[in-house]
């Protein structure tokens, strides 16, 4: 990673606008960005491999069974009405791990966030271009032969678990303004098209929750990513794959994640959310 100047940004990238800039980080190796879609398929087609079985149902409850006052999962329920036994549960249900966790009488603090994704071409060269993020808060990278881009709202106007619908009045006000005064060939855009979705927002400090909640002895949680959940994934996978198996965390150690910090108050708080 480097810190470059405003000079050496115009340099590097002469398309850049650096006004208000005192230093831009650049990421020089291990950078880039990946098909989260097709890393989701290459899981799924390694699990299948090694014996895992997917079922396309609805989850809709636990049963419970309490030993001391710990809950303990003994089935999921289905919207077929059918009910899978298990030894272990993992609530890793995204945006509506929140409600899971309610089965279990368990208080998460995961709601879901929309964003909105707006790709666009520009008529103008803009050779090079990283994943950029602006100050604003606007992000913009390549993607095929035009880009796409994305904003955090304000926390004023970003309410818990709103329906999924584009913020078409954000890309006029807001991102086309910034992205064409950092990148004037922007000016120029053509929106194509554009979509909305989910972050699982841990709102307690924007950090995941990993591991078991001290009510309920085989729940496991894998949630509040905050927009990381896909860079996360490899190691939360592997981390939670071996603390079921054999009680401890082994490659990684993942206690800072835990539910510890959320009951006592201890917010570990990730600020690079975008």
């Amino acid at each position: 990673m480097r810190l470059l100047s405003p000079d050496e940004l115009r340099e590097r990238f002469p398309w850049l606008r650096t006004d208000g800039i005192a230093l831009g980080s650049l990421g020089l190796s291990g950078e880039g960005w990946f098909d989260g879609y097709g890393l989701l398929q290459a899981f799924r087609k390694k699990a299948t491999a090694q014996g895992a079985a997917y079922r396309n149902q609805e989850a809709v409850g636990f049963e419970l069974v309490s030993h001391d006052g710990v809950g303990h999962v003994s089935a999921v329920r289905l919207a077929s009405g059918e009910r899978i036994r298990c030894s272990a549960a993992v609530n890793a249900a995204g945006a509506w791990a929140r409600p899971v966790a309610h089965w279990a009488g368990i208080d998460l603090p995961v709601h879901g966030r929309c964003r909105s994704v707006f790709h666009f071409t520009c008529p103008s060269s803009v050779p090079q271009c990283p994943l950029l993020i602006d100050p604003s808060g606007v992000w913009v990278r390549p993607e095929g032969a035009g880009f796409i881009a994305g904003f955090s709202p304000s926390t004023e106007d970003d309410p818990d678990d709103a329906l999924m619908n584009v913020d078409h009045a954000a890309f006029e006000g807001h991102v086309w303004p910034a992205l064409a005064e950092r990148i004037p060939a922007f000016e120029a855009l053509r929106l194509k098209s554009a979509w909305a979705g989910y972050y699982e927002m841990n709102v307690f400090d924007h950090n995941a929750i990993v591991g078991l909640h001290p009510g309920c002895d085989n729940l496991y949680f894998a949630n509040g990513f905050s927009g990381h959940g896909l860079q996360h994934s490899p190691g939360v996978g592997r981390g939670l794959a071996e603390l079921i198996l054999t009680g401890r965390w082994q490659s990684l150690n993942l206690d800072p994640l835990g539910f510890r910090r959320i009951l006592s108050g201890e917010p570990l708080v990730e600020r690079n959310v975008i």
